[in-house]
């Protein structure tokens, strides 16, 4: 059974944060060359590097 890859979304991840030089938003992992063309193609790349920014998950699990 092949295994189903989650298609991520930058925007709810830890690495992707406000840069003030450049005025965006931008990724903190330097993607290698392979990385960035599957990134670029399309809307189903899986970011191997993909954090939750998810606030209330530390909490959840000191619980």
């Amino acid at each position: 059974m092949e295994k189903k890859k989650k298609t991520t979304n930058c925007e709810t991840c830890t690495n992707y944060v406000y840069d003030e030089d450049y005025d965006c938003y931008v990724c903190m992992i330097n993607l290698d060359e392979d990385e960035m063309y599957r990134f670029l193609q399309g809307t189903n790349y899986s970011c191997p590097y993909y954090r939750l920014d998810d606030e209330y998950g530390v909490v959840r699990h000191q619980n």
